[in-house]
């Protein structure tokens, strides 16, 4: 979901609470009336951009556009655009009826919206970093590759409300994808009618969801996001704007919080520890992993031996003591993962996957054993000495501490070894992150819905976000048979993701450091902002002030 952790305590989100909290929101109706509903909230970074089709991720684009579903509780799908939803024996075609909604400029949300907008997601001229996620939909793949038009796409609008769709396979996970904002419509007429500047500006877009952005213009500090009048579920909202302002820095968002200029802050590490006692302190583990992604095809040829070498990416894994990381650097409340895939996201048969993936000697600290497999490294690949650059980003407080702990114990347990750190703002790792242009590169990864595919999809050759170019033909193979053939059959499709997932930790194509954990204070009289473990993490539809 998110490639790099750009905005945390401020993100936004499509999830929306139950119906217990929606009566709660209702019912206080009468004392929110008496107090101004605006919410003052701090981003890490301006919102690189509000096109669904190009976004890279939906942190707080989800609160402005509705696809079929939204997302709910638990990572639940629950109603959004779509009255009703209906699904075939064979799980290969899915119908949705639309409910009566507008855009944000009073135009009917119709069914050739959807399809206008899945086609030209899929264009490969737009260059959607998300297309993957439209794996298994009829001819996706093809047409994203060029090579067929998007009119063949697998979804069609039988009539202005009908909404039908075709599957080369069952998606086991389809109905919390249909939740995800990149599905949502997009209005053809006003693509058309502003051309070049579409998007560019708040102004210069329409808005299916409960707000609507004002005052953007690409680059600026401030934006808002304003109730949507002409929303189909405008009585349930009770927030009239949502003001944001680029806050650089911990310290920075706490002073302003403090001034009651912020309603809801996040905190950095020595900040929860002096915090976590608040009345007005808040914390939660989201499916978010942080990683280590090598680059296989290092531009430098003693470096891409290296990292091509499995010896040498254990000996990294093991060199970490994660749970030192985790307690002492971090400090947030951030914990050690089993694998990839984080804690919390998935589970079957009461078995929580993350559990179910570990595998010994893989992501525990154990030096010995990392000096031996090191030194089995260097003597396959004939070096005895090497020196790499980590990448990380700057605007994230965190990074700091963890590239220079990694540098530490890297040059402490592995002989010969030197980490060089180059820390940047977060646009320009991803920048040399998407040229190949890095040895080692903090990552991080956010589950776009409650499934352990949403994580062992990014290593699969080929995919959009593996900038590191991991292959692994026995890989792929598992998580293929998981969507395809074992697609409907629960136990094998959660044997073979099991299995990819054990692969990828003895294989480490990718290292997992720690899952995150979201710490924050709220303002007590900010109630109803809702959060989810996985997807966008914040929703605003039924917040109020009381």
């Amino acid at each position: 979901m998110i490639n790099i952790k750009w905005i945390k305590g401020s993100l936004v989100a499509i999830a929306v609470v139950g119906l217990g909290a929606f009566l709660t929101a209702c019912g206080n109706e009468s004392s929110t009336a008496s107090k101004p509903q605006v919410l003052n909230l701090s981003a890490e970074a301006p919102l690189p951009t509000i096109d669904l089709a190009k976004a890279t991720g939906y942190g707080q684009t989800g609160n402005v556009y509705e696809s079929f579903f939204r997302l709910g509780k638990n990572g639940k799908s629950t109603k959004g655009l779509a009255k009703s939803a209906t699904e075939s024996k064979d799980g290969k075609t899915w119908t949705f009826k639309l409910r009566n909604a507008k855009w944000s400029n009073g135009d009917k949300i119709t069914a050739q919206d959807f399809v206008y907008s899945w086609r030209r997601t899929l264009t490969p001229s737009t260059k959607s970093q998300y297309a993957y996620l439209f794996e298994g939909i009829k001819n996706a793949d093809k047409i994203n590759e060029g090579k067929l038009n998007p009119d063949k796409l697998g979804i069609e609008a039988t009539d202005s409300k009908t909404v039908v769709i075709h599957l080369d396979k069952p998606i086991a996970y389809f109905k919390i994808l249909m939740a995800y904002p990149l599905f949502a419509p997009q209005n053809q007429k006003v693509v058309e009618k502003y051309g070049k500047k579409y998007a560019t500006k708040s102004q210069y877009m329409v808005y299916s969801g409960p707000f609507k952005i004002k005052n953007w213009n690409g680059t600026g500090n401030k934006w808002s996001f304003v109730k949507n009048n002409q929303y189909w579920d405008k009585k349930a909202v009770k927030l009239q704007k949502v003001n944001f302002t680029v806050v650089s820095s911990p310290t920075t968002g706490l002073d302003l919080f403090r001034q009651k200029k912020l309603d809801l802050t996040e905190l950095s590490s020595e900040q929860v520890k002096n915090y976590k006692d608040d009345a007005q302190f808040k914390s939660y583990p989201y499916s978010q992993i942080f990683y280590l992604k090598y680059n296989f095809k290092d531009p430098d040829a003693t470096n891409r031996k290296a990292l091509n070498n499995r010896d040498i990416r254990r000996a990294f894994s093991l060199a970490i003591d994660r749970k030192q990381l985790t307690k002492k650097v971090l400090g947030d409340g951030s914990t050690v993962p089993n694998g990839f895939v984080p804690s919390g996201l998935a589970s079957y048969n009461g078995e929580d996957f993350s559990k179910g993936q570990a595998v010994k000697n893989t992501v525990t600290h154990n030096e010995k054993l990392a000096a031996n497999y090191w030194k089995s490294g260097l003597k396959a690949i004939g070096e005895k000495k090497l020196k790499m650059t980590i990448t990380a980003a700057n605007d994230d407080p965190s990074t700091s501490a963890v590239t220079q702990y990694l540098k530490a114990q890297f040059e402490k347990v592995l002989p010969g070894f030197t980490l060089d750190i180059q820390a940047v703002p977060t646009q320009t790792a991803n920048q040399y992150g998407q040229k190949g242009q890095f040895d080692i590169t903090i990552s991080g990864w956010g589950a776009d819905f409650n499934d352990p595919i949403s994580f062992l999809q990014i290593p699969m050759t080929g995919t959009s976000y593996n900038y590191g170019k991991y292959s692994n033909k026995a890989y792929d193979k598992l998580v293929k048979r998981a969507d395809d053939q074992d697609a409907n059959n629960p136990s094998k499709r959660w044997q073979d993701l099991l299995e990819a997932s054990r692969l990828f930790s003895e294989d480490q194509g990718m290292t997992p450091l720690y899952q995150n954990e979201t710490s924050y204070l709220q303002r007590s009289d900010v109630k109803g902002i809702v959060h989810n473990t996985a997807g966008t993490q914040w929703s605003y539809k039924y917040a109020y002030i009381n």
